[in-house]
């Protein structure tokens, strides 16, 4: 009898085996970028699945301050292979823009990306980053269609983070881009009715 409570115990203790999984390959913005990472929208994401859901999410932040589309897409194979992700939130391509670099190969990198994803099993949500209106309506519409076209021919799930969300000035840091710690919570909120659990 007491081997029998011991295995009704440890199986309540252990997670379960269903656990997910869930990737985060981005950039600054995901990054926490200019405050300490357990203020990032990522962790906050973490606590929030931890719990609503205790024990059946993982989250791992796999993002670097300063990566380009083509930096993520070359870190991205091993993390496939070491954490194989049931979802992969990709949030890269605010340093193209920023940078200057052809849309077309940020679309192209952003894709190869999106197909690695799938090809390794994972379901893929695509967010996008607008840039500072500074850089032009022209180029930020063109940079915009770029997420636009990847969403329609992937039949992805999409969010924006726009400066619309961030209409405060206090939620933007001094270099007008980033986002403060008080918006962290905001970016969450943005994320969260893509990612949240069903049922």
């Amino acid at each position: 009898m007491s081997r029998l409570l011991l295995i009704v115990i440890l199986s309540l203790s252990a997670p379960p085996a269903f656990a997910k999984t869930i990737l985060v390959l981005g950039d600054s913005i995901s990054a926490a970028y200019g405050m300490a990472m357990e203020d990032g929208w990522v962790n906050l994401l973490r606590q929030r699945l931890d719990a609503e859901r205790p024990g059946h999410y993982t989250v791992i932040n796999a993002s670097v301050s300063g990566d380009t589309t083509a930096l993520g897409l070359r870190r991205l194979p091993p993390l496939l292979e070491r954490h194989d992700p049931d979802k992969v939130i990709v949030e890269l391509g605010g340093n193209d823009g920023l940078r200057g670099l052809p849309l077309q190969q940020m679309r192209d990198n952003l894709g190869a990306i999106i197909e690695l994803c799938r090809a390794n099993g994972a379901e893929v949500v695509l967010v996008s980053v607008e840039l500072p209106r500074s850089y032009g309506a022209g180029f930020n519409r063109r940079y915009l269609a770029v997420f636009d076209s990847l969403e329609k021919t992937y039949g992805l799930p999409r969010i924006s983070l726009g400066f619309d969300l961030l209409d405060d000035r206090d939620l933007v840091q001094a270099d007008g881009i980033h986002p403060t710690e008080a918006a962290q919570p905001l970016l969450l909120e943005a994320v969260w009715p893509v990612i949240a659990p069903r049922g």
